[in-house]
């Protein structure tokens, strides 16, 4: 990696003239760096990525395993146990902890693994001119000496030495703690300039606020000034989630729950003049019965599997918690352009000089017509690529689509057969709309080149350029119908005559195209004087001549349409909030099905201006769609329905969505179309800015949340027959059912075989017609504790009848203890099938319902390991040995199945207690 730039004197870079750094660099300040030099330079200086501090190591992190306080107790009994003399024991108890830990350092190291993965496919891009060209570039590919554009909303790629800047400011509150954002310059500086003051510098990480500017790679990678201070930061995935948080804090609990009641297992058991080895073995079993020891791998394999799945369906989960909070949505607010649209705009209106025009033609290929509708005749401009058409004798039309044209930062290009936008596509759409008139933006831009230009904005809702004519210079504006006629004072009329501006008449037309779902967009010219030849918003703010408007489609998204039932079902409301004009966005939303009790409620944001918080409230919750809403509204729109009590999902795509991003439970941004600053501020990236993803990402939010239920639903049973087998039986002298040794396999081998398959369970088909749960329930809320409560129970009875029966039938301990382990396994086979989809496929056809079992197939293997696991535990001599089992005949192990029969009407029951409302 660099750490000076090439051929450099002493002098720092933000001490010199532009044309010094650019010759140190060996670098032309037009034409950018060729391929081949770019080729050799990332060969010399490596890729532009940081090289964080190394985590703590693989032995370290396993140590980690250990330190849990339920594991303190296994660690102990083990010592004991050695130091008594039970060597046997004490190494098969360190065995199981060791056992746990392994297992719980291979799926954490999965689950980093995942989320590092995830977060490596989301790259960032940069644009930078190379071979003269403008050219959209991975940021990790660029090298020392590359030419790089910058933009409102940008994250700066690498260290630049800026060598143009418009208006151009800069957030570096992540590097230098300045809140403020700095106006950038590109004059030299005095070389003892402090960093926090070098403001023709733009550092990497800081982020674009507004403005436009280009500068010069001078350090990439580990060399810029974060990649020194990353150097000394440890980057691990943050895996801690509300629900491990619960989890901790619930074994905490059932930490001095179970030192309680061992300890008074032991101080009875001792005053009935039991040996203290003896009490000891039963004080240790009761420990090890009640500790859920295959529970937290569970648990971080479950969120792992949630967030690839929802990597699968388009949703990149960045942070973890978001998992969790996404089964909670209870509001989705979503803008309209692109997200529940196809964001395949097509203009299919123009009003211009006081006509109306019709435009044919669908998509991006220039191919139509346009037809005159007003009242004033009926002409038709074809497209015919063969032959230019005249628009003389439509002047304005013809200026109005030249400003469309030209006021624009996209392109189109013939790929694989079709037509496509590069850039956005509502620019795409004007530059089409020309086309069909025979107006080819590469030729206009070569009769009128630009000048300077003024890039869109929220907080402006315009976008200007300033080009030269033959005439003189001209600037073009194009933007909202609100923010360009607030700047005009004239129009043309049909001959293309300025005379003074019509607002009612333009508003009335406006109303007409919005009613037919059409997105209007008004466009402007000014002309200015040839010395002028730079473009600021003070030129912008008054003296425009209003040249027409172009109203085009956006049809909504078919998958957008089926979510949106799919969200009202699972009780989520959403709400559109969009840039867009209200009755434009009224139309959509109706297209959408969005209406509330049969409506459609929509306000502006001229109307949220001027509400105070208790009529906000009550917009919030009528409201199905907000208009022309600008950033600054989103986030009061979030604390409102925060206020509410709801779960807000929100999207967002700008630099000034962010505030409303970081605000909302779920902050969405979009993987294509957003902005760096957008996406640094999300919870969840969309790779596909489509609203269907998220309804997707909640589905399988539930699904986690629903899954990891089970998982808690079917080992805590188990811990529970098992305690209340061992306590009972030592309350009451008799001899323990079930060894310390033999708790460990079924805690550990046992559960972990027939749990972890719960976490690929796939989801319901009823996940989403059940109402979000409350984010502030209890890990165990009343109806699953009286489900465990009532297993629990079942599995007490199971163990001390069997064990009792085959204890006083045969005399065998061994043999009892044996019959009753195997009896507990049969009856979890039943009970895991009852809280499964593959039981429910399998009980489908009596309840004459149709189910499919596809994606069961992780329970089947569990329950095949689960058999062969048991008939060896009861069958090989060595296991005999080890954990003091004996072997089964025929008829035993029949008999061993018959106590499952009962486990049916019981885990019916149990269903029935923890059913959803």
């Amino acid at each position: 990696m660099m750490t000076q730039p090439l051929n450099s004197p002493t002098a720092p870079n933000y001490g010199r003239s532009v044309e010094e750094v650019a010759r140190s660099l060996q670098t032309d300040l037009r034409q950018g760096l060729t391929t081949a030099e770019v080729d050799k330079r990332l060969q010399e200086y490596g890729l532009n990525e940081l090289k964080a501090k190394p985590g703590k190591p693989a032995w370290l992190r396993f140590l980690l395993q250990f330190n849990q306080a339920l594991l303190y107790i296994l660690l102990i009994a083990g010592a004991i146990k050695a130091f008594l003399g039970s060597w046997t024991n004490a190494a098969v108890i360190w065995g199981v902890t060791v056992i746990n830990a392994v297992i719980g350092f291979v799926q954490e190291s999965k689950a980093e693994g995942a989320i590092a993965a995830l977060a490596k496919a989301v790259t960032t891009e940069a644009i930078a001119i190379r071979n003269g060209h403008k050219m959209r570039v991975a940021s990790r590919e660029l090298v020392p000496g590359d030419l790089v554009l910058l933009t409102s909303g940008d994250k700066v790629p690498a260290d630049l030495r800026l060598i143009w800047v418009k208006e151009l400011q800069v957030d570096e509150s992540a590097l230098t703690g300045e809140s403020v954002p700095v106006e950038k310059t590109t004059e030299p500086l005095d070389v003892n300039t402090p960093l926090a003051e070098r403001t023709n510098m733009a550092y990497a990480g800081s982020f674009v606020t507004s403005g436009q500017g280009s500068g010069l790679v001078v350090a990439t990678g580990s060399s810029t000034e974060v990649g020194q201070i990353s150097q000394s930061i440890e980057e691990r995935p943050n895996l801690s989630t509300p629900l491990t948080r619960k989890f901790a804090q619930f074994s905490q609990t059932l930490l001095y729950v179970i030192l309680s009641l061992a300890a008074l297992t032991l101080t009875v058991g001792v005053g009935q003049g039991k040996s203290l080895a003896e009490m000891f073995e039963a004080a240790v079993a009761l420990a090890v019965s009640a500790i859920p020891e295959g529970l937290p791998a569970v648990v971080t394999v479950t969120l792992a599997i949630g967030v690839n799945r929802m990597a699968r369906r388009h949703a990149i989960v960045r942070k973890l918690p978001a998992v969790e909070t996404l089964g909670s949505a209870t509001v989705i607010c979503s803008d309209k352009t692109g997200t529940l649209t196809e964001n395949q705009m097509t203009v299919q209106a123009i009003y211009a000089g006081g006509e109306r025009y019709q435009v044919s033609g669908t998509g991006y290929a220039p191919t139509g017509e346009i037809t005159v509708v007003a009242a004033s005749g009926a002409k038709t401009v074809e497209s015919d690529r063969s032959s230019p058409i005249d628009l003389q004798a439509l002047p304005v039309l013809q200026t109005c689509l030249i400003a469309g044209a030209l006021c624009n930062d996209s392109h189109l290009e013939w790929k694989d057969h079709h037509w496509i936008v590069i850039g956005d596509p509502t620019e795409g759409a004007l530059i089409v709309s020309a086309g069909k008139a025979g107006l080819e933006q590469v030729t206009l831009m070569e009769s009128q080149p630009r000048i300077d230009t003024i890039p869109f904005e929220s907080q402006f809702q315009y976008m200007a350029t300033l080009h030269q004519t033959a005439k003189g210079h001209i600037i073009y504006v194009k933007g909202s119908v609100e923010a360009i006629l607030s700047r005009c004072q004239q129009m043309f009329d049909v001959y293309g005559h300025p005379i003074p501006i019509n607002r009612e008449q333009i508003q009335s037309e406006v109303e007409k195209l919005a009613e037919q779902g059409l997105r209007v967009l008004a466009l402007a010219e000014k002309t200015v004087p040839k010395a002028q030849v730079s473009l600021s918003h003070r030129d912008i703010e008054s003296g425009l001549i209003f040249l027409g408007l172009q109203g085009m489609i956006d049809p909504p998204r078919s998958e957008a349409i089926a979510a949106i039932r799919n969200c009202r079902s699972a009780g989520i409301q959403v709400k559109m909030i969009t840039g867009d004009h209200l009755t434009t966005a009224t139309a959509i939303a109706r297209q959408l099905s969005l209406e509330k009790h049969g409506r459609v409620i929509g306000f502006s944001g001229q109307q949220l201006n001027e509400m105070d918080d208790a009529k906000l409230s009550q917009a919030v919750e009528d409201g199905v769609v907000f208009a022309r809403v600008a950033p600054a509204q989103k986030l009061r729109l979030v604390e409102a329905l925060q206020a509410k009590g709801e779960i807000v999902a929100m999207t967002g795509d700008g630099v000034n969505d962010a505030p409303a991003l970081r605000q909302a439970d779920i902050g969405v941004a979009m993987g294509k179309t957003g902005t760096d600053v957008a996406r640094e501020a999300a919870d969840m990236l969309l790779t596909d800015d489509n609203f269907a993803s998220i309804e997707a990402a909640v589905e399988e939010g539930r699904t986690v949340y629903q899954n990891l239920q089970k998982a808690i639903a079917f080992i805590l049973p188990v811990n529970g027959g098992e305690s209340m087998t061992i306590l009972i039986s030592a309350l009451l002298a008799r001899e323990l059912p079930i060894l310390s040794l033999q708790v460990l396999w079924l805690n550990m081998v046992n559960s972990v075989a027939m749990t972890v398959p719960l976490a690929f369970e796939p989801k319901s088909d009823r996940v989403m017609q059940r109402p979000p749960r409350n984010p502030r329930e209890p890990l165990l809320s009343g109806k699953l504790f009286q489900r465990i409560l009532t297993i629990s129970v079942f599995n007490w009875i199971l163990i001390f009848g069997m064990f009792e029966w085959v204890w006083q039938t045969t005399g065998e301990l061994a043999l009892a203890r044996t019959m009753a382990i195997q009896s507990l396994v049969a009856g979890r086979i039943v009970y895991l099938l009852s809280i499964s989809q593959l039981g429910e496929a399998i009980t489908a056809p009596i309840r004459r319902r149709s189910a499919s079992v596809k994606d069961v197939y992780a329970i089947a293997l569990g329950l095949v390991a689960t058999i062969i696991l048991q008939i060896i535990f009861s069958q090989w001599g060595v296991m005999n040995t080890l954990f003091k089992t004996a072997p089964l005949n025929l008829n035993q192990w029949l008999i061993c199945l018959l106590p499952a029969l009962p486990m049916i009407p019981v885990a019916i029951f149990a269903n029935w207690i923890d059913r959803p409302n």
